[in-house]
């Protein structure tokens, strides 16, 4: 290449506007459905968030019948089920309104890691705390937390993968 006519060359669009680092990581975390360029991409990402939201509010509300159960004498095990059913209900319809990368990554991520805590919980203990994956809601619990971790995780795949739409 010929470093005299740099001028010539084509510059990518986010390397164009001289942008920082956290800047452009700050645009791509916001990204959405609309920013899809095409309509069946942009379609499945919308049903696949809606979908994940509905399934992150159903791990939520399990825990808080957990917590309500019994669950809340529990010395730690307790408050962090009243924080997980609180808090996925709060991330479900915020994800399910807006549908942004960043909050479709957060629902995969409390899916998986809430799951694991189960595992880890019924396999060594966790927090002084051993559980069973006999008890009730503790297989649904895992079927309902994988399942929401892949399909969050398949629609912000599909948003990160996709061909943005130039404004």
């Amino acid at each position: 290449m010929n470093s005299t006519h740099t001028d010539t060359l084509v510059r990518d669009h986010d390397s164009a506007r001289g942008d920082s680092v956290p800047a452009q990581a700050a645009r791509l975390l916001a990204r959405g459905p609309a920013r899809v360029k095409s309509p069946a991409a942009r379609w499945a990402v919308n049903v696949l968030a809606v979908g994940g939201a509905a399934l992150l509010a159903w791990s939520a509300v399990i825990h808080l019948q957990l917590w309500s159960d019994g669950y809340r004498s529990l010395s730690v095990i307790g408050p962090l089920f009243l924080i997980q059913g609180v808090g996925g209900i709060a991330l479900a319809v915020v994800t399910a309104v807006f549908r942004r990368v960043a909050l479709m990554a957060a629902g995969a991520v409390t899916m998986a890691a809430t799951a694991a805590g189960l595992l880890l919980s019924a396999g060594i203990g966790l927090f002084g705390f051993q559980e069973s994956l006999a008890v009730p809601y503790a297989m649904n619990s895992l079927v309902v937390e994988f399942a929401g971790a892949a399909v969050l995780a398949a629609a912000t795949a599909i948003v990160l993968a996709a061909r943005p739409v130039r404004r």
